[in-house]
């Protein structure tokens, strides 16, 4: 696990106590406006996400440089929106995304997908939907790909599970043994505005990492083990209340990073409104 450790101390100082996490409230909230060309309506996109996308996207960004991205791997989103921006400012450089949220940012994000696709993507292939699972993701809602390599399915963060997530995509192409049910990088991208959601956000996170090896300096992987899940969770400055709660949360099962001001730049860095973690799941929190 050498290339994650290598990662993790490039990214920031970990948060070793939640209190000491805390930051300055800021009101940064700004948006931008996205008209759907099939609607009148006219839905809101948070100004983090256009930065957020930016920066996952640089390639002298550590998630490049230390290969935690990179070409082959597959990422999964949760609650993605109806924008579909940072799917498709990642889904070219990688082998497959995953969109999650509910039914209802469907139709819209399928419209911007269609809209803003690029041209088809060399990696991706074709192939037919697995059966869904009654206690899976609800993949008979799958969007039919716009864009070869982005696929959408709702994930109920309470009643899903994310080990079938994966049976929305037609083919899994993992170089073991046995089938890879997990993902390289899990990315959140302004999803925790109160805190009824914190509870089954962080559940979920911690399920998703538990597809993988859990993080230990000192360990090796197994044979026919993947390299552990890393989370990216980008949040704007809000409620101090909410923040601290969606930390103190979060530290029970994971270890976090607060990313620095010298990896994320001006644009997301302090004073801006906004906070980058990084979380990789406890060793022994199975």
């Amino acid at each position: 696990m050498e290339e994650l450790t290598t990662f993790l101390t490039s990214i920031g100082e970990e948060v070793e106590d939640a209190e000491e996490g805390m930051f300055p409230q800021h009101s940064h909230h700004t948006f931008y406006s996205i008209r759907s060309p099939r609607t009148k309506k006219t839905p809101v996109l948070w100004k983090i996400t256009p930065l957020f996308a930016e920066w996952i996207t640089t390639q002298s960004n550590p998630f490049w440089t230390t290969t935690i991205l990179t070409p082959t791997s597959t990422v999964l989103e949760l609650g993605c929106g109806i924008s579909g921006l940072i799917a498709l400012a990642l889904s070219p450089k990688i082998t497959h995304y995953i969109a999650t949220d509910q039914e209802y940012v469907h139709r819209l994000l399928r419209s911007n997908l269609e809209t803003n696709a690029p041209s088809q993507h060399p990696r991706s292939k074709a192939g037919s939907h697995r059966k869904p699972s009654k206690h899976g993701p609800n993949n008979n809602k799958t969007a039919q790909k716009p864009t070869p390599n982005i696929t959408f399915t709702t994930l109920d963060w309470e009643t899903d599970d994310p080990a079938l997530l994966k049976d929305s995509i037609a083919n899994n192409d993992g170089n073991t043994g046995r089938e890879d049910r997990g993902f390289d990088v899990l990315i959140s991208c302004d999803c925790i505005y109160n805190e009824a959601l914190i509870a089954p956000f962080v559940r979920t996170c911690a399920d998703v990492c538990r597809l993988r090896a859990v993080y230990g300096a000192e360990k090796e992987l197994g044979e026919g083990e993947m390299r552990p899940t890393v989370c990216v969770i980008a949040q704007q400055q809000r409620s101090p209340e909410v923040f601290e709660a969606w930390l103190r949360e979060t530290m029970r099962v994971f270890r976090v990073w607060r990313v620095g001001d010298e990896v994320l730049g001006g644009k997301l860095a302090s004073g801006s409104g906004y906070l980058v973690h990084v979380l990789v799941l406890k060793d022994g929190d199975l």
